[in-house]
């Protein structure tokens, strides 16, 4: 090349290669491509040529670098960033020079070419380097990412070093060119368009690496933004930016974020709004269904939509309407990101109260498009929507009108089957409550009283307004306006009659005052055609005085009507018209301030009503979002579980009453075997009670503890059992503070001013603590004893049995491993804690008190659990009671009988003594009797135990030496010794158990024992329900036969038929729920005893009673889940609970088929069996209700296999079905049932069992609906194909169905097969009981054992052998069965019994 002057023409290259082509137009070609050993002195010749001629020069040393270009792969790495190097050099020295050269008025032709092609070879290599180590870079990070080639660190090495150090500098260099005035190079024209696109590319190339969004590359991407903008500013390249943009979102979804960021960074520094126009209307325009189509591209412009309304909301909003439709579109991560700025807009532009009408406007219209999109198709949309609105309400965006309908919302997404929506709807409820603008406190009873009595005044207010508006206050110049058309015409007349107006004569008073007066006058009287001539005429007379001063001759009709205007208004119209004018004026005025007073004053009432209104309606909103949450509490998501927890501790922060109903039905939560859930209900308490507003330590612990009581206020057993759960962990995490202990205890010694309330409480509290850490109450063992025991404990028994629950911790106290084997924790029998309890016990049972029987019940388990010799301190007592009864007895047998009715005595001795003292005799014995059957079985039987291993520990010491001596001699019989050995230790524990058993079945109810002196006392007060009629007596007395009969199995097969004739036959709720309770326990000692009664233990689940039919079901629910009961097609009436009345039984049954469908199977097994006697004729289940509850128990349906069995199953079961209701009740369990193509073939196959049925529009409608569902699903052909064929078979039997009916009807009438004859069907579920008469003939004494056992020995009459497959099928038998009145022929024999793992109770 000679030089500068010659030099071609050089033209950028779309492709590397296009260089070496020459296009025969002139243009610049490389003429030799450098091998890569001569490219290092070829470098080194261009940098000396560059030191001496500056930037042109390239345009002799193009041609090396390009070399470098051409070979970049295989060349060494020294070699490229010493072209790097050198190229950024020249660039920036050309671009220092370049202002100058271009201010040179002289510059020529050729040198000004010669420029323009060094600029653009120099620039050229400059970004082709770049691009191509961008390429390396990019490769290596992804060889980095999957480190499984060879030479990994080379790689690591090549990218690592000067590209990533060079790489912002070479792009603010780019920058700098740019930002010259370059246009003199091309001419004084544009700048070529190509050499924009060079640099642009560049850009967009880098952009194009995923690592980009780093935040170690912020300030690439900073410099990125700013040659960019360079570019579209300077050079105009808006239209292909927009293009390249949109086209990236769509292809790299990494880019969004960068993008949003710089358009917005565009629009504030550059001023380049309208690329956020371009940009959003090219969004805009794409196809809904094409971004249904295209998940990568919806990502990208839906995260760049979101991302720059956060940035540049104004702008956003002004293009928002070319989004809008997008609305309507299929992809809801466009309806998505829309509505996210819509939010934006709200809170950052669209808020605050000074908005314009327009603006206004605005806002409601997103508002509305939010709350629809709440109830989107797509729960991701409603989700999104949720926690748009929880930003908006703790943004205080959210207009005060609105926000009624959002919180009716949110509290409807409650019930949404999304579970993240569920979440979402709790989210916002908590931040609308932590946001409210009403009030700290949010009690519906706290804004009912207020409103009520602001409305009333409203309303007075109303009445006062209207009584003062009868006659409303016209000013002069409303009066005037009104009068004004007919004065005007009026005065028309006066100018087209002249003539007929000089007949009247009236003449105009002497003065201006009388003139004005007159005139008034007239016009006060309507006359309005004489006042207007009297004006006429005055106009005349008085020219140029006021009020008749003006211009006659120019509009004499307007001056007229201006003149009489003033008049009029001048002076206030009244009925008087002699009083002054001014004095009328004033007292007007005062009335139109007065009104207006009125008025402002009506409006703020107004106002104020609205406000208490919107606040009443919002408390009401969140005590109804309060039940809901409270029962998703219990759902299977824990994040679901948790935000419910969080929120009711929100709620307690706001005085809520009903949130004290969520904060306790959060406490089963801690036995959750979810760590989450119980870490949550831990913080929650830990927010709520341990963390109190109050500075010292003292104000601190009373907070504490005053929360904590108002929790236990009439709570249940369960409730204490769970806070007392929490609360040892918080003892056992030093997270209660000594202080809290103290103040417990002085407020139980009274050291403390406190109620008896807050005494029992804090006993309560110490006896949790004491789970935690049992040395609270060891250290202190004789306060509890001398403060909460002694003389007073008569007068709260309340007190001395929470005491005596808190020392009963002492011995539940667990053991360490290494001391299993020592004794266990007793204390002596005159130890001063029994002596208390036996002096306490005894004193209060000759005294009425409706807390001694609970208190006595405690105190004989604690003596029980702790004293040694227990069964003879409570033999004391019951001597004790009797001694007093006994003289209790005698003193009313001397003041009431006579010598000659002492025979009698023996019959009426009971009932002479006082009911009361009666019940507590009984009461005593019954709960002596249980604990003496525990402390055998369980203490007696343990302590045996423990010294036989401590003797058999001590004997094989011993024998140690001699054994180790005979295993040399005897090794052959060695594993046969030990063998025996084991044997010899399981005789012994057999031993042991039949020793205790022995006890109880011979010893504690023989003649010699204490109980059998008051077995007939209770057998008499059971038998004789008319004599002792008293309700407390009857449950204490059959409460006392089930723990009697806990002792032996003898006494229990005598007495078994006593105990459920009373169950059954008694009209006490008290009394049956009792003896359920007691026949449950029973059924698990006597399995087989009380088996043959299985059947009438499922019949009080229909009793008439709520609370019997909850213990039934709470009973029964542990039998069957244990085993101990079998479960027969009476399990059908646990089912019927799920449509009971009472919520509290619905749910024991929801759990109870929640815990049964843990075990394989079961609910499967029985499914059949509940259809079969739910469906019956004979049973008053309601349709509805039979829905109710299939959909419960087909939600425990998931395999597939249990599917099409089941599918297969009720097709069967078609044959058999009876009636129509059969017939629809099956067919909507089979669109309960989710059918697969399997499960279409099985319908295929029994088509022939259900098809005469099809004429039943609601079984044909069923069906229709099975199939329209598998058709949703998106099935293969082959599945569709087959349920079109069903379809059709359906269809066309259902119409030869219908003609066949037609056909009948007309003809004559087909005999129809009568069905068996059945029972009425009952009215209700909950049959009344019989009434029970007080004579003692209706409960009958049990005959001996003997003969019951004779004729156990009858052959039974064998059963009539089941036609139908499922045993739920066969028709009851008589429902006597379920009568009171048991027949000794009736009583159940005994059935195959319930084979005992083994005869030792649990210890």
């Amino acid at each position: 090349m000679a030089g500068a002057a010659v030099a071609p023409h050089f033209q950028l290259p779309l492709a590397l290669a296009d260089l070496l082509r020459d296009d025969g137009r002139g243009h610049y070609v490389v003429q030799e491509v450098l091998p890569v050993g001569e490219l290092p002195p070829s470098l080194a010749a261009f940098r000396a040529a560059f030191r001496a001629r500056g930037a042109l020069a390239v345009l002799q040393h193009f041609d090396s670098v390009y070399s470098v270009l051409y070979h970049f792969r295989t060349v060494g790495t020294a070699v490229k960033e010493n072209a790097l190097e050198l190229m950024v050099n020249v660039v920036s020295h050309h671009s220092n020079e370049l202002p100058s050269i271009l201010s040179d008025s002289g510059l020529s032709h050729a040198d000004r070419a010669a420029h323009l092609n060094a600029l653009k070879m120099n620039c050229y290599l400059l970004t082709s380097l770049m691009d191509a180590f961008e390429m390396e870079t990019r490769k290596n990070s992804l060889l980095e990412a999957n480190p499984g080639g060879k030479n990994k660190k080379n790689h690591a090495k090549t990218s690592g070093s000067l590209w990533e150090e060079e790489r912002e500098p070479v792009l603010q260099l780019l920058t700098q060119v740019l930002q010259l005035d370059l246009r003199q190079l091309w001419g004084g024209l544009s700048v070529e368009e190509e050499f924009v696109s060079l640099m642009m590319g560049s850009c967009y190339r880098i952009l194009e690496n995923p690592s980009i969004g780093l935040q170690r590359y912020r300030a690439t991407r900073e410099a990125v933004t700013h040659l960019l903008a360079g570019a579209l500013v300077h050079c105009g390249q808006m239209f292909s930016a927009t293009l390249k943009i949109t086209q990236m979102l769509q292809h790299f979804e990494h880019v969004a974020p960068v993008f949003a960021e710089a358009v917005s960074l565009w629009a504030e520094e550059y001023g380049l709004k309208s690329l956020v126009g371009e940009l959003l209307r090219e969004i805009g325009q794409k196809c809904p269904q094409d971004l249904a189509r295209e998940a990568s591209g919806v990502k990208g412009y839906s995260t760049f939509i979101t991302e720059l309304a956060g940035q540049i909301p104004a702008l956003v909003l002004s293009n928002m309407s070319v989004l809008l439709h997008h609305l309507d579109g299929e992809s809801y991560m466009m309806r998505n990101a829309i509505l996210a700025a819509m939010a934006e807009a709200l809170m950052k532009v669209l808020n605050g109260n000074e908005l314009e009408e327009a603006a206004r406007g605005t806002r409601d219209e997103f508002l509305s498009l939010l709350q629809a999109h709440m109830c989107d198709v797509h729960s991701f949309v409603r989700s999104r929507v949720l926690q748009l609105f929880t930003r908006i309400v703790q943004c205080k965006a959210l207009p005060l009108t609105q926000f009624q309908s959002v919180v009716s919302l949110a509290v409807g997404r409650l019930n949404d089957k999304s579970v993240i929506v569920v979440k979402n709807a709790i989210q916002l409820l908590a931040a609308f409550l932590s946001n409210n603008p009403f009030s700290c406190k949010l009690s519906c009873a706290d804004f009912e009283k207020p409103l009520k009595k602001e409305v009333q005044k409203l309303q007075e207010m109303r009445d006062r307004v209207k009584s003062t508006a009868v006659a409303p206050v016209i000013t002069p110049e409303e009066e005037w306006e009104a009068m004004l058309p007919e004065v005007r015409a009026t005065v028309q007349q006066l100018f087209q009659q002249q003539q007929e107006m000089e007949e009247e004569v009236l003449e105009v008073e002497e003065t201006v005052e009388s003139a004005v007066e007159q005139i008034t006058g007239l016009l006060r009287k309507l006359n309005y055609k004489s006042a207007a001539r009297l004006t006429q005429k005055a106009l005349c007379r008085f020219q140029g005085k006021e009020p008749f001063s003006g211009p006659m001759e120019e509009n004499e009709e307007a001056t007229i009507l201006d003149v009489l205007r003033r008049l009029y208004t001048g002076s206030c119209p009244g009925e008087n018209s002699e009083d002054p004018p001014n004095d009328s004026s004033t007292h007007k005025t005062k009335e139109v301030v007065k009104e207006k007073q009125s008025q402002t004053e009506l409006v703020k009432q107004e106002m104020l009503v609205q406000y208490l209104q919107d606040a009443y309606n919002f408390s009401v909103k969140i005590r109804e979002a309060l039940y809901l949450i409270s029962k998703l509490m219990y759902e299977s998501s824990v994040s679901v579980v948790q935000e419910a927890i969080e929120f009711f501790v929100t709620v307690s922060q706001f005085n809520v009453p009903e949130a004290v109903l969520g904060v306790r039905r959060m406490l089963p939560l801690i036995w959750s075997k979810e760590p989450g859930i119980k870490e949550a209900v831990l913080n929650a308490y830990r927010q709520l009670y341990l963390s109190p507003s109050e500075d010292s330590e003292r104000a601190k612990a009373q907070s504490l503890v005053r929360s904590l009581s108002l929790i236990m206020v009439d709570a249940s057993l369960e409730t204490i059992r769970c806070l007392e759960e929490i609360i040892a962990e918080f003892v056992q995490k030093d997270e209660i503070k000594p202080a809290v202990i103290q103040l417990l205890w002085e407020q139980f010694t009274e050291k403390s001013q406190c109620s008896p309330l807050e005494r029992r409480a804090a006993v309560i509290l110490l006896g949790m603590m004491a789970r935690g850490n049992p040395e609270i109450i060891g250290s202190n063992l004789d306060i509890l004893i001398t403060v909460g025991l002694s003389e007073k404990a008569c007068e709260d028994y309340r007190l001395a049995q929470e005491v005596c629950n808190v020392i009963s911790k002492l011995a539940s106290d667990p053991k360490p491993a290494t001391e299993k084997n020592s004794a266990p924790f007793r204390l002596s029998q005159n130890h001063m804690l029994f002596s208390c309890l036996s002096e306490t016990v005894s004193k209060g049972f000759a005294q009425p008190s409706t807390h001694w029987i609970p208190f006595m019940d405690t105190a004989v388990t604690l003596i029980y659990q702790l004293a040694e010799g227990p069964d003879e301190i409570c033999a004391h007592i019951l001597q004790v009671c009797s001694q007093q009864a006994l003289e209790k007895l005698q003193e009313a047998d001397g003041q009431n009988s006579d010598p000659k009715d002492s025979p009698s005595r023996d019959t009426a001795g009971a009932a002479s003594l006082p009911t009361f003292m009666l019940v507590h005799l009984v009461s005593l014995v019954g709960q002596v009797a249980v604990q003496q059957v525990a402390h055998l079985e369980v203490s007696v039987s343990a302590e045996l135990g423990r010294r036989r291993v401590l003797r058999e520990e001590k004997t094989k010491k011993r024998s140690d030496s001699s054994k180790q001596k005979q295993r040399s001699q005897t090794s052959g019989n060695e594993t046969t010794m030990e063998e025996e050995l084991g044997l010899v230790a399981a005789t012994a524990d057999d031993t042991e158990a039949e020793l205790i058993c022995n006890i109880c079945e011979t010893e504690l109810l023989d003649g010699k024992h204490l109980f059998s002196a008051f077995v007939p006392l209770v057998l008499k007060i059971c038998s004789n329900p008319g004599r002792y009629s008293d309700s407390a007596l009857s449950a204490a007395a059959a409460l006392t036969l089930g723990k009697l009969c806990m002792i032996s199995s003898e006494f229990c097969d005598t007495h078994l038929r006593l105990l459920f004739t009373m169950m059954e036959k008694s009209t006490l709720p008290g009394v049956r729920s009792n003896l359920i309770i007691a026949a449950g326990d029973l059924a698990i000692r006597f399995p087989n005893l009380v088996e043959p009664w299985t059947s009438h233990l499922y019949a009080r689940l229909q009793d008439p009673c709520p609370s019997v039919r909850q213990t039934a079901a709470l009973v029964m629910t542990q039998l069957i889940l244990k085993d101990m009961v079998k479960v027969k097609g009476q399990v059908s009436e646990m089912a019927a609970l799920l449509v009971d009345p009472d919520e509290a039984i619905v749910g024991v049954a929801q759990n109870f088929f929640s815990e049964l469908s843990n075990k394989d199977n079961a609910i499967y097994n029985l499914l059949p069996d509940i259809i079969s006697h739910l469906s019956n004729p004979n049973c008053s289940t309601e349709e509805e209700s039979f829905h109710t509850i299939m959909r419960h128990l087909f939600s425990y349906i998931t395999k597939d296999k249990q599917t099409e069995s089941l599918v297969e199953k009720l097709c069967q079961r078609f044959r058999t079905a009876r009636t129509e209701r059969q017939y629809r009740d099956l067919s909507h369990c089979l669109t309960l049932l989710p059918v697969s193509e399997r499960g279409l073939h099985k319908l295929q196959d029994n088509f022939d069992c259900f098809a005469d049925k099809l004429q039943d529009p609601a079984v044909y409608s069923c069906f229709q609906t099975l199939l329209a569902r598998f058709h949703r699903a998106g099935v293969k052909p082959e599945a569709k194909a087959l349920a079109e064929e069903l379809e059709q078979k359906l269809s066309a039997f259902r119409n030869r169905g219908l003609d066949s009916t037609d056909t009948c009807q007309e003809g004559s009438q087909i005999p129809m097969s009568v069905p068996a004859k059945q029972k009425p069907i009952r009215s209700s579920r909950h049959q009344p009981l019989s009434p029970a008469n007080r004579d003692d003939e209706d409960f009958v004494t049990p005959q001996p054992r003997t003969l019951r056992n004779q004729k156990r020995t009858q052959k039974r009459r064998p059963h009539k052998k089941a036609v139908i497959t499922f045993s739920s099928d066969e028709e009851n038998s008589s429902g006597d069965e379920l009568l009171a009145e048991l027949r000794e022929e009736e009583t159940p024999t005994k059935t195959t019994p319930i084979t005992r793992s083994s005869a030792r109770r649990l210890r």
